[in-house]
Formats: C-alpha cells, sequence, structure tokens
C-alpha cells in the first residue's frame, strides 16, 4: 500500500496497481451516525462515476465498492496534473488541452453531472485525453444555478493558479464548452453568480 493523499475526509492509496479512496472513521462521531456519514458519500461518488463513463466522461472506472468499508476501488489514472504543468505547456497544447477541458464539463453538464470541485487540481492529462478526478463533492442536477456556479469555480481556478495565461486558457475552454446545448442560458446564469459574489464581497467590506 502506498499512500498518495491524505486530506480531512478521505485518504488515497495505491493498492495492487489500482487507486483506493477510504473515507476516514470519526471517533468523535457516534458509530452509527459516523458509517452513514461515510457511507452515503461513498454511494453517491459510485454513482456520479458509473454515470460518467456511460455518457463518455474521462472519468477512472470503478472496479469496486465497499460502502460499509466506505471505499471505492478504481482505476489510476497516471499522467499530469493539469494544475501542475498548464502553464508549462507550449501554446497551442495550453489551449487544446483548456478546450478539451471545457467539452469534457460540457458533455458533463449536458447529463446533469455538477462536479462541485470543478479546478484543474482534479484534472489529469493522460495521452490525449483529460479526464476528471474526486467526485466527492459531485451531484445530480438539471439546475442551471448549478452548472453556473461549476463554470464559475472552474472561471476561478485559471483566474488563481494559472494567471498568466488567464484570459487564453478561459477563451479555449469556452469554446469547447460551446458544445453544451445549454451554454447560452448557463453563461447567462453565470452573469448572475458572479454579480452576486461581488454584490457580498462589496457590502462584506
Amino acid at each position: 500500500m502506498k499512500i498518495i493523499y491524505t486530506g480531512a475526509e478521505a485518504i488515497l492509496y495505491l493498492e495492487k496497481g489500482n487507486l483506493v479512496k477510504e473515507r476516514i472513521k470519526k471517533s468523535y462521531r457516534h458509530p452509527d451516525i459516523d458509517l452513514k456519514k461515510r457511507k452515503y458519500p461513498t454511494r453517491r461518488e459510485n454513482k456520479i462515476l458509473t454515470k460518467a463513463k456511460k455518457v463518455q466522461i474521462n472519468v477512472p472506472a470503478v472496479l469496486e465498492v465497499d460502502e460499509n468499508n466506505a471505499k471505492i476501488v478504481m482505476e489510476y489514472i497516471k499522467g499530469d496534473v493539469i494544475k501542475n504543468t498548464l502553464d508549462n505547456y507550449p501554446k497551442e497544447k495550453r489551449k487544446k488541452v483548456s478546450k478539451k477541458i471545457g467539452e469534457q464539463t460540457a458533455i458533463m453538464h449536458d447529463n446533469e453531472i455538477i462536479h462541485n470541485d470543478l479546478t484543474t487540481s482534479n484534472m489529469i492529462l493522460k495521452g490525449e485525453k483529460v479526464y476528471f478526478i474526486d467526485f466527492g463533492l459531485g451531484f445530480i442536477s438539471s439546475k442551471t444555478e448549478d452548472k453556473a456556479v461549476d463554470i464559475h469555480l472552474i472561471k476561478q481556478a485559471f483566474e488563481s493558479k494559472h494567471y498568466l495565461n488567464y484570459e487564453e486558457i478561459l477563451k479555449a475552454f469556452l469554446q469547447g464548452y460551446k458544445k453544451s446545448k445549454y451554454y447560452k442560458e448557463t453563461l447567462e446564469r453565470l452573469e448572475k453568480v458572479e454579480k452576486r459574489g461581488r454584490y457580498k464581497r462589496k457590502n462584506s467590506n
């Protein structure tokens, strides 16, 4: 077993060449409550990953699920974590990858999957494919608002992590996202989401 990440809620480790995500027990919670709090997100993440795979979104394949131990065994995607490499790619490759992120997001949203933590930290480039990972906060929704919030999150990630190439990356992403049948209404709602954010910041100062 090789631990590759330990977070507040889960630990990720490699076992027999596969990635295992195990949600951590919390000793301060009653055992029954603790199991429910780990079991439900495990079931939800499995459901989302399985659905995503069926509709041709690049995600790790689920190999085994153990809800009682809050564990998912999945395919290990070995490649570039896009957060760490996007700015280092040659310009044309950077634009191409950013467009693919937009295309994958479009497919995801058209199938009512909301990632809810859509950042380049949760994306891997393997060969020519962009994979989305970590759907631990994800959910199913047809609401335009939820899709717009996803876009807002990725825009924030581009601006904070990839500010040197922000405009170029965002433009390419939106070109890819135009594949979504909800493109126009989602972008219109995004404007409202961002206006609300600016209003809250202004009134908190």
